[in-house]
């Protein structure tokens, strides 16, 4: 229909565009207010940073085509769609996982350690490398189930919407779960005091080449967990016991060098550090510890899953 009015078709036109543009204002306004809460659900569903944010991404891409009637429930729709889209990937990926080369551990997240014991254990309690290689035992409806209701406390009537099980069945498939994932889940003292005195000396013993002074802080037991792909000399399996694990990291530093910077960071919510070379992020090693002693030494240094690391996530060393 033509307006022959040319003042009040300019007026009416304006103000649609102003509507639709404060709409879309508040669709991305609802979402980055939930994004947080769907990296979070990704990355432990997928162990990938790079995987976590495709789908974040594609979770908005869905959400700007989303009805209103959508909106007024924004969280459920959108943590909804994202473990789909998860499980849809994790079921296509399969594959890949089960013949990947050595020993498997997520792409690390690196922040620069909080002062709050509370926020450090609560992160490394969830977001641990043990603990997401743990969750890889899982079918990913098993893992979509666990961690919905473990780590979101997500309803059960919620979660059965999400995965398409019924109540009774999903409270099935968490109690199975649970219990594989808890006979060996670890737990870690992650206090900061624990990280100043314990692994920065053994960082410094290790550049110095000092062989007591590691076995000095670590524990009898102690595992060495080490994913480098398929790259040439790649330890394939984990190695366990003090004197094999620290000269199993001598080794590697003579080999390979501590050269570089060596900035400490928050692995994942454990005490480590980044070894960057020409700005590029060459390995991580994260510090699982127990009583005084370093129980775990996870060590990432398959490039694949270091390019999304910046110096600006860690700070430098002033040990050693």
């Amino acid at each position: 229909m033509r307006c022959h009015n040319s003042g009040l078709c300019f007026v009416y036109t304006a103000r649609l565009a102003h509507f639709y543009a404060d709409m879309g204002d508040r669709i991305t306004s609802l979402f980055e207010e939930h994004r947080r809460l769907l990296f979070s659900i990704a990355y432990r569903m997928l162990g990938s940073v790079a995987d976590a944010q495709d789908m974040v991404q594609e979770t908005y891409l869905r959400w700007q085509q989303a009805t209103d009637e959508v909106i007024r429930t924004p969280r459920a729709w959108l943590t909804t769609v994202m473990t789909r889209l998860c499980i849809n990937h994790l079921q296509s990926a399969r594959v890949q996982r089960e013949s990947y080369v050595g020993q498997w551990l997520p792409e690390p997240l690196v922040d620069e350690a909080t002062g709050n014991p509370a926020d450090m254990a609560m992160v490394a309690d969830s977001l641990s490398l043990a603990f997401l290689v743990l969750l890889e035992s899982l079918n990913p409806t098993e893992r979509a189930v666990f961690l919905l209701r473990e780590g979101f406390e997500c309803g059960f009537s919620e979660i059965a919407r999400i995965v398409g099980k019924s109540d009774a069945n999903c409270r099935q498939i968490l109690a199975r779960a649970r219990q594989r994932i808890e006979e060996r889940r670890p737990r870690y003292d992650v206090s900061p005091t624990d990280a100043e005195k314990l692994v920065a000396p053994f960082v410094a013993a290790l550049k110095n080449r000092d062989l007591e002074a590691m076995l000095a802080r670590l524990s009898d037991n102690v595992v060495l967990v080490a994913d480098g792909g398929d790259k040439p000399g790649a330890l394939l399996r984990p190695l366990e016991g003090a004197t094999p694990v620290a000269r199993a990291m001598l080794h590697a530093a003579q080999k390979h060098g501590m050269v570089g910077e060596i900035l400490w960071a928050s692995i994942n919510g454990l005490p480590g550090f980044v070894r960057f070379e020409d700005g590029l992020a060459k390995a991580v090693l994260a510090f699982g510890v127990v009583a005084g002693r370093i129980q775990s030494v996870f060590v990432i240094s398959n490039p694949d899953k270091l390019r999304h690391l910046h110096r600006t996530s860690a700070k430098p060393s002033t040990q050693g």
